[in-house]
């Protein structure tokens, strides 16, 4: 297999960071705390880094401010959402959960949602082409 890496961009100018290999390591703390420092969390109400990226697969840490809202909005594929600190409300045309450090959801593709920090959250989203 073809290890691919992230190329270097003004936000983050570093570069190299294996997305794709046949094992690829993610230190999700030490990456929560680097989009902590970057400008984006500091300007905006989110900041995200996609940390695993295949055809068939992609996981991305995401982080929210407090109050900061994803409208609605579909996935092409399934996802998960894994909260590793904070507490979102999740929303679908059937039911609204809220998902606190530790807890995770399955969502099918096509189905509209919108998520909402109730307080400063980082959460892991993974999604499946299916």
């Amino acid at each position: 297999m073809e290890n691919k890496s992230n190329r270097a961009t003004p936000q983050r100018p570093e570069g190299d960071r294996i997305l794709d290999a046949s094992l690829v390591e993610m230190d999700l703390n030490h990456f929560i705390e680097q989009l902590r420092k970057e400008s984006t969390w500091q300007e905006s109400d989110r900041n995200s880094i996609t940390v695993f990226k295949s055809d068939a697969v992609r996981i991305v840490l995401n982080g929210l401010h407090e109050n900061a809202e994803l409208k609605p909005h579909t996935a092409n594929g399934i996802i998960s959402v894994q909260v590793l600190e904070g507490h979102l409300r999740f929303t679908t045309e059937d039911k609204t959960v809220e998902l606190q450090k530790g807890q995770m959801l399955a969502l099918h593709k096509k189905v509209p949602h919108s998520v909402t920090a109730l307080k400063e959250t980082f959460f892991l989203l993974t999604l499946v082409m299916v």
